[in-house]
Parts: C-alpha cells; structure tokens; sequence
C-alpha cells in the first residue's frame, strides 16, 4: 500500500539548526529553521521559526545537526540486489556476460524483494528521489516492473520508473544472450502502456516514467529511433547507458561507424528531456554536444571504480554546462547501494587527476540535490529547500564522535563518514527515523532480500 500524503494544514517546524539550501544563491544559515506544510516547504530562514504558527504536530531542535534537500538518484538497477557480489574482478563486458544468464531468470517477486532492498539502501542514506533503469523482462516473470512500482511506493520513496529494453541479441551482434531479449513492437507497446498506466506529471508527483532502451550494444538503432519518438509522443523522458567504457566506444565504432555520442545525435538522443547514464569517456566534442542540447548525466563514481570503467569528467562537464547528477548504479556493480556515500566518492574520484579544485564540497552536495533534479526534470519541484517547493529533507547528525571536531557541517557531510541521518522527510512524512525506516520493517526485507538471492541462485 503506498504511503498516504500528510494533512493539507499539518505543520512540521526544524528549527535551531544548520541549513544548506542549495539554491541559486548556496544559501546558508548556520542556526535556522525550516516551516513545512503539508507536503511542502512553508518557510526558510535564519534564527528561530515564527512564534505565531499553529497546527504545529512536531517541532525537532536541530542542535547539533545539517538539514539539507533530500539526494537524488538518477541511475540504478534495482533488481540486482540479489545479485550482488558476484563478478568481482572482470570489466563492464565480461561481467554483463557472466550475470545476463542470471537475470534473466528473475521474476516479479524476486524484483518485489530487491526493489525493497535497494529502496531501503537509498532511503537510509539520505535519498528521497531515485530512478530506475528496469530493462529485463523475461518471459514468464510476471510484472516485474508493476512488482518494482509497487515495492517502493510500499516505502514511501519518490520514484521515475524506467521502463527498459533490449532486442539486440548475441544472433544480431549484441551482447544479451537471445533468450533475455524482447521483439520491438512487444517493447514499444509495453512502454507506452507503462506510461499511459503510471506516469503522473503533476507536481508534487510520487511516480514518474521514462523510456529506457538499456545501451548501444542491446539494442537496435531502430528501437532507439522509436523510442525517442514515442517519448516525445507521450510527454516523458529518455534514459540510457552512454559512453561507460572504451569496450563500448570500440564497439560503437565497429558497428555505426562512430562514436555514442554521435550515434545518440543521430538517432534523436540528445537534447534536454534526455540523460544518460556514466558518459566517462567523452572528448571535449562530445561534451560541448550535451552542453548544447541540455543533455542530461547520471555520474556513477563507485560504479565506474569497480568496474575499472575510467574517471568521468565531470568538473569539465559541469564547467561546460552539462547538467549532472548522482547515481549509485545497480548494487551488482556498487554493493553498498547508498548514494549518501556517492558525494565523497565524486569528490575524492575527481581529484585524482591532481586537481584539489575539481569538485568542491559544495559542488559535490549540489550533484547530489540540484543536479539531480534537473537531469530528472523535476527541478522546479525538489532538490534544494526553497519555499513553495516539496518537503524532501535530509536531517544529518554532524555533532557526533565521527564529525563534532569539523566545524564545516557540508565538510562533515562530504568528507567524513556518512553522518547518522536523523530524519528523513519525502512528501513532507517522515520515512527514516534515527537511522530506521518508518514505513517498513527492515528485518523483513532484509529476510526476503536474502530468500530472494539463494532463490535466483538455485535456478541456476
């Protein structure tokens, strides 16, 4: 059952405490406090909250504590939860070639179970939004996509459900075996019934969809093309795996004559309702496209380590206007599954060229809220604390052993240890509490998760 949204003229008051915006201007207030209102943000401001509110069923004293916009994640697989920490020495090709044969045998309650997992990772590290990038329907599996909606609206998490795809085979040059792919017309069908079924556009929407074809080599240049126009059709946006690897640059080159990012142009992939995810190998023609078009990047740091994918450049992006943000990557390649941790590892990640200037604290912080929200498009609605926009806020305990002795409370965010996150608020509920979910009981996920894993394991 999805979490219900709280009463209209319900007041929740933070105050007393450290507040980083992350608005136009990086607002700050070193002892302010924050109004919400039903499911959005009344009021900001420095020095205590106005004495005269009423309907006021919680006041928290942030003594001690940072309250910033709820993370965004823009990239995830949500399903591999239970397929985590197998492949853990092979590059992006030979590890998709040793877990295809796997997952293609989930089905939709092995996806409830995951999906739960994951969605429980990100909501205790701060996450208040994500996106998922589904793309594995097998025949026989059920509604996994339906079970992956309804395993996170169960925890009360803003959600873009990605409906995914692959039709190019081993047979047709691609990677997936054949019997893990679907027939184009099948996939264009089902995304649009995805979206005629799901996606809401209307502000302060809890459940969003876009049409994500998984990469250039699972897919046909055909199913891209149609894709791109039966989003635009449809209103929603484009996702999709971009630039990750050289192996994947080669390929493109070998199979379209060019390199991503001008096949993406040519198949009418760039431009500002699109994002894609990892864009780690990208020359500067490549990166002055994306500023051009407005196209989107979900940068994935861990998930590019582990995968020995390369280092994104993303302070050169962001120096071009890209818009980015964060993504923790599906949990088979990036086994914590918090994209709390996801700022440190952009920051340190970026500055091993030798650039202490590369990313900023602060600029980390905004690639996680702001950044985020823009490669969403939902910017208008989340990703930094400004009146009138929704009540996703992140409440981190900075005062603790791990940080009390930095004085910088984003600094303690960033580079220390991920604080202990107080509270966390999606829609204006609070659905983390001292560390635990509210809206879940976590020793059942965390039981069916692991029923889940052995399950998958044994149809091998």
């Amino acid at each position: 059952m999805a979490v219900q949204p709280p009463a209209a003229d319900r007041r929740i008051v933070i105050e007393n405490v450290a507040i980083a915006t992350v608005d136009a201007q990086d607002t700050e207030y070193a002892r302010g406090h924050v109004v919400v209102l039903g499911n959005t943000i009344e009021s900001v401001g420095d020095g205590p909250a106005p004495a005269w509110l009423d309907n006021v069923a919680r006041r928290i004293n942030g003594e001690g504590h940072l309250l910033t916009p709820g993370l965004v994640n823009t990239h995830h697989h949500f399903y591999q939860w239970i397929t985590r920490g197998l492949a853990q020495d092979s590059i992006l090709f030979d590890w998709l070639v040793a877990l295809y044969p796997t997952w293609a045998r989930i089905d939709e309650d092995l996806v409830h179970a995951a999906t739960q997992g994951s969605a429980a990772a990100l909501l205790k590290s701060g996450c208040t939004t994500a996106s998922d990038h589904h793309y594995v329907f097998p025949r026989g599996g059920g509604d996994v996509l339906g079970a992956s909606v309804a395993g996170v609206q169960e925890l009360g998490l803003r959600f873009t459900a990605l409906r995914g795809s692959m039709d190019r085979s081993k047979k047709d040059g691609g990677l997936p075996p054949d019997h893990a792919v679907e027939d184009t017309d099948e996939i264009l069908a089902a995304s649009e019934s995805a979206v005629d079924k799901w996606h809401d556009a209307s502000f302060g929407s809890m459940l969003q969809v876009a049409i994500a074809p998984c990469s250039p080599f699972s897919v046909s240049t055909e199913l891209m093309r149609q894709s791109a126009e039966l989003a635009r059709r449809k209103g929603v946006r484009l996702h999709t795996h971009g630039s990750e690897t050289a192996e994947e640059e080669e390929f493109c080159k070998q199979l379209f004559g060019m390199g991503p990012t001008d096949y993406f142009e040519s198949t009418g992939w760039l431009g500002e309702d699109v994002w894609m995810a990892h864009c780690v190998h990208m020359n500067d023609s490549d990166i002055a496209k994306f500023a051009e078009t407005g196209t989107g990047v979900a940068h994935c740091p861990s998930s590019n380590a582990r995968l020995a994918a390369g280092i994104a450049r993303v302070p050169d992006m962001l120096k071009a206007g890209v818009p980015v943000g964060l993504g923790v990557d599906g949990t088979a390649s990036n086994e914590s599954g918090e994209l709390g941790t996801e700022l440190r590892n952009a920051l340190l990640i970026n500055r091993l060229h030798g650039r202490p200037d590369a990313l900023t604290v602060r600029q980390a912080l905004r690639l996680g809220t702001m950044g985020g929200a823009r490669v969403l498009g939902r910017q208008r609605e989340i990703g930094s604390i400004e009146a009138g926009k929704l009540a996703d806020l992140a409440l981190w305990k900075v005062d603790g052993v791990l940080h009390s002795s930095i004085a910088d409370p984003v600094a303690a965010l960033v580079l220390g240890a991920l604080p202990p996150l107080a509270a966390l608020f999606v829609n204006g509920n609070a659905v983390v509490e001292n560390g635990r979910l509210t809206t879940a009981d976590e020793d059942r996920i965390a039981l069916a998760a692991a029923r889940a894993a052995r399950d998958l394991a044994a149809r091998g």
